[in-house]
This record gives C-alpha cells, structure tokens and sequence, in this order.
C-alpha cells in the first residue's frame, strides 16, 4: 500500500536551509519536457539528472513510487520575526480584528492582500473563521463567498470533485500565518 504526502515547510529564507542539506530538486513533467520543480526537493536518494541537477523523475510519478518530496517555502513574514519566543508571543496575542476593516492592512496581509471585499462580506473575528476565508477564496470554494457562516461552515470543509481547494489542515495553518501577519505589522506600526 502507498502512502501518499504533502508535506509543506515555510522558512523566512528557503535558500539559507538548502545550502545546509543535501538535496535534489524536484522535477515537473509538463509538455513532455522535465523542467524543475519551484519548491519540492528530495532529502532521500532519487535518480538524478546529472546535467540539469534535479530528479529524472516526475514529482507525481515519484511520489507514487513511494519518494518522500519536501516542498520548501519561502514565507517573507518569517524573516521579520526575531526568535522562537517573538513568535510564540505573535501567536499568543489575540489580532486587533477591526484592522481588517482598513483596506490598507488587508491589502499587506499574507494570502489576503488582494482579497479585501471577502474579508468585509465575512469579517472574521477567530482563527476558525478566518480559515474559512482563506478555503472560500479558492477556486472550488468561491461559490460560498456571501453566504453565512453557518453555510460556509457546513460546506467548506467538503471535498470538492474538481476544482483546487484547501483542505482544513491547510487552511488553518495559513490562518494561523495570517494571524501571526496580523500582530506582526500592528507591532512593527508601534
């Protein structure tokens, strides 16, 4: 049996971690070329192209035959943050949630920058709620943009049959970034 991963890491600086470890970047098979991956490397043996560097296996292909792929992420909001302690107290402190009513703070924030009449249409005031607006503004899930809560709560988390979206995981991790963002600025405006 195959088990299949998506596994994400975000680091303020992606380049800095990959010159500490040994790696392959992934490759993407599209229009019957391999070109490389734009975050995904292997930290385990894969075949290696030894001209372009990256694997000679399709991340898809390689992932069903059992390869773990780590994609890399750069987060410029974690270059702003000065320790672990900083950003445990980031988490810890409730977001000033009417700042969400200024276009110019939504429009700085992380994954919400260009979506400022969705935050206005349901204004978030807990993390939940704002993972719920971080999944409706996926494609799959743009037909909930103007319902209620509790119809946005009863449908969000539904696995869609096409169409890209986030899962609850996903979202809540993002949400949680955009939390962090939140106090972040508000502490650098200080």
């Amino acid at each position: 049996m195959s088990k299949q991963f998506d596994i994400d890491i975000d680091f303020g600086d992606r380049e800095a971690v990959l010159k500490l470890i040994q790696h392959t970047p992934a490759a993407i098979l599209r229009d019957g070329a391999m070109i490389k991956h734009n975050t995904g490397v292997y930290v385990n043996p894969i075949p290696l192209d030894p001209f372009t560097g990256y694997s000679t296996i399709d991340y898809e292909t390689a992932e069903d035959m059992g390869y773990v792929k780590l994609d890399l992420l750069n987060v410029h909001v974690y270059s702003q943050i000065r320790d672990e302690e900083h950003l445990d107290e980031l988490i810890r402190r409730e977001p000033l949630w009417e700042m969400l009513r200024h276009r110019e703070f939504v429009e700085q924030l992380i994954h919400l920058g260009n979506h400022f009449d969705t935050v206005q249409k349901h204004f978030p005031d807990t993390l939940e709620k704002l993972a719920m607006i971080l999944a409706v503004i996926r494609p799959a899930k743009r037909h909930l943009i103007g319902k209620t809560w509790r119809e946005v709560n009863a449908d969000v988390w539904t696995k869609p049959s096409e169409g890209y979206f986030f899962k609850k995981a996903h979202a809540f991790g993002y949400a949680q970034l955009v939390w962090v963002h939140m106090n972040l600025l508000c502490e650098l405006a200080d």
